[in-house]
This record gives structure tokens, sequence and C-alpha cells, in this order.
């Protein structure tokens, strides 16, 4: 990363009349995205705690002249959101502010330094989905990948958000996911109702996946056919291409429980402006505080295609 002071040695040409253009400080920015992965929230406190709690059981026959059997919640899994901050900013000399003839120059810093604020919080909020399939950088409350078949439950046993085999994006495997979430269950192993919201995935996948959802009669084939996942509208949220996403084959579905996918603004992103008094040096700087994370495992499914 370079560092250091802006000087009137950083861009010399600068400093005299009869230049054409100067480019590449600003680029158009993608929209923002990384509210389409996360549920985000405002945050007053320096971490946020979610603590699982599980509801009861099955009801048993009660036999007559008997009592009735009793259940008890249990705690389940605890998650953890720690605020992690971030700064960027940067330092012009006097002599440069007063000598660049080119004040678009100066103008456009504090947006060149939004624009890679923007980048960051991008990249942070894709990183979970980056290595949604791996331990290495990020676990659930039990341990295992975001995405994975070994997910805990508090009272015991397992559940999947994860097709049993790893599936490129296709008719087919989406029908087949949207199936498994339509079968999920609670901790006490009771039947619960959420469905696919939307779909998540690399920019390689975007015709394809307009191809599957938009068809009116199955896409690829010649059967007659319709296409019932847009027929029965089963991905009501639609299609999400995010630009940061970085594997090329693995795509997820968002459902619509509660408290999945989550992301806490601490402090949104603020410039400040100040003055070096012995060297005049003009400093400015973005700082930032924010979490990502996954509370419960069930708010999001996916496939890491081969």
């Amino acid at each position: 990363m370079a560092g250091g002071v802006i000087t009137t040695g950083s861009h010399p040409k600068l400093l005299w009349p009869g230049v054409h253009a100067v480019w590449g400080q600003m680029y158009a920015e993608h929209q923002t995205e990384y509210t389409q992965l996360y549920n985000v929230k405002d945050s007053s406190m320096a971490y946020e705690t979610d603590v699982q709690v599980t509801g009861f059981g099955l009801a048993p026959i009660k036999p007559e002249t008997q009592g009735t059997a009793y259940d008890s919640e249990v705690q389940g899994g605890i998650t953890n959101y720690i605020h992690i901050p971030y700064s960027l900013g940067y330092i012009v000399s006097f002599e440069e502010k007063e000598d660049n003839q080119y004040k678009v120059v100066a103008e456009r810093r504090a947006r060149a330094n939004a624009f890679s604020i923007n980048q960051t919080v991008e990249n942070v909020c894709a990183f979970l989905y980056n290595n949604a399939f791996v331990p290495t950088y990020f676990t659930t409350w039990d341990g295992v990948a975001l995405l994975s078949n070994a997910h805990l439950n508090a009272t015991g046993g397992t559940f999947s958000n994860i097709l049993g085999t790893s599936t490129d994006l296709s008719e087919a495997s989406l029908e087949d996911m949207c199936v498994q979430i339509m079968g999920a269950t609670g901790d006490r192993g009771l039947l619960i109702n959420i469905m696919p919201q939307s779909l998540h995935i690399h920019r390689s996948n975007w015709f394809n996946a307009n191809r599957i959802l938009k068809s009116v009669l199955q896409s690829g084939t010649a059967n007659n056919d319709i296409n019932v996942l847009k027929a029965t509208n089963s991905i009501p949220g639609g299609i999400h291409v995010n630009h940061y996403f970085t594997s090329p084959g693995a795509w997820m579905l968002r459902t619509n429980c509660p408290e999945g996918m989550t992301m806490f603004w601490r402090n949104r992103p603020m410039l400040s402006q100040d003055n070096d008094f012995p060297t005049k040096n003009a400093l400015a700087a973005t700082y930032f505080r924010m979490s990502v994370g996954c509370t419960d495992p069930r708010g999001i499914y996916g496939s890491n295609g081969p």
C-alpha cells in the first residue's frame, strides 16, 4: 500500500497548466451490494451477543389419571459480534495544496477516499461468503464452516445447509435446495417455516441464473414443461450478482430465517479533516467500525459448484 505525504513531487506535471485530463483517481462505482447479503442493523455497544434458546418438543399422549409431561428450555449457541475498526486517510503538504494547478484533483481526493472505504466494506462483507465452505477464517457458533453438513443442534444431532453433493447452479440443483429448505427443522426436530428468498451468485453465473429463473418453460431442454421455479415464485427476492465474490461456481440462497446473516454498524463511515500546525499539512481520514457474522445457519444455504 502506498504511504507518505502527497507533496509537489508526487505528481509534478500537475504543477503546470496544459494537462488535458487527469485520470485514474476515480471510476464509476457498483451500486451497494452488501445490504443484499445481510440483515443490516445499528449497534450502540462495544459488541453484540445473540443467545439461542430452544423451544419445546412434541406433546406426548397423556394417559388417563396421569399428570402432564413437562418440558424445559435449553440454552444453545452463543454468537458474538465484535465490532472491528477500519480507517484510511491521506496527507497533503501545504505547498502541494497551494501550487497544484488542478483543484479538481484535490476535490476528488475525498471522493477517492470514499471509493476505497466503500470497497473495503463490500470486501469485508463478501469475505464470509467467499470462505463459506471452509472453517479457516470463520465458523458459526458450533465450530464448523458457515455452509456445512455438520451444524449442531443444541439438543443433539446435526443438520445441513448444503446440498449432499457439490453441484453447479442449475434448475435441478435449485429445486433440490428449495426442497431441502422447505423441510428444515428447529433444534427440537419440529418443522419450521423457512423459505428461500434470494439467490446470490458470482458474476460468471449471471446469465445462467437468469435463464434458469426467468424462462417461461424449462431452460435448455426441448420439454414443454413449465418452469416451476418461475411459476411458483420460489425465489421471490430474485437474483443478486455480487462483484466481490471470488468463487465462480459457488452459489447461495438466503432464507427468511429471522436471525441469519447479520451485519452491525457500530460507527458508519465518517470523514474527518484537520491541519498539522507545525507543517501546515492537511490531513483527512475516514473511520468506521462494523462486524459481520451468522447467528442461525438456517439463514443461508449453498453449494460449492465444482
